[in-house]
């Protein structure tokens, strides 16, 4: 994909992250084909976007997006809460990190923006690439301590 082609797909693709876990969590869940998962989807005209994932604490998964019913965009991710975190700050842990998710831009669509703070939390993405090819990691730390890590990545099928 080049030129409107990619800023159309990247734009339906932080659409489609926004509507999902990045706002309703888990609750914006379909059944899952996989027993055990959770699965999220979105869908707009030709355009469907998949995210299923298995765990809470520690998680795995991968999104991907489909044009006319063929896969071509996929991300890889795994993940989660550090060990040692205290069991009452996971909620508003994986709280900040919607946050942060809603706050993806359209040049880096895979997972939120470079840098975002709110009150005691602070998330970093480092990542190479473009929407082609990219891996990158992001972290939350409250109050200089990292609570949180995930690797990601991904890029268009061939």
């Amino acid at each position: 994909m080049t030129g409107g082609a990619d800023n159309d797909f990247a734009a339906f693709l932080i659409r489609a992250k926004k509507v999902t876990y990045a706002s309703q969590g888990d609750d914006a869940s379909v059944t899952p084909a996989l027993m055990g998962s959770r699965q999220l989807e979105f869908r707009d005209r030709d355009l469907f976007y998949r995210d299923v994932y298995f765990g809470t604490v520690f998680f795995a998964g991968q999104e991907t997006v489909y044009v006319k019913g063929r896969a071509q965009w996929t991300m890889v991710y795994s993940g989660g809460v550090n060990d040692g975190v205290d069991a009452d700050e996971i909620p508003n842990i994986y709280m900040f990190l919607r946050e942060a998710l809603r706050a993806v831009s359209t040049d880096m669509p895979f997972r939120g923006p470079c840098r975002y703070s709110d009150g005691e939390f602070t998330y970093h993405n480092n990542h190479s690439g473009d929407m082609g090819r990219f891996h990158g990691t992001e972290r939350i730390s409250r109050m200089e301590h990292e609570v949180y890590a995930l690797d990601y990545s991904g890029g268009f099928l061939q």
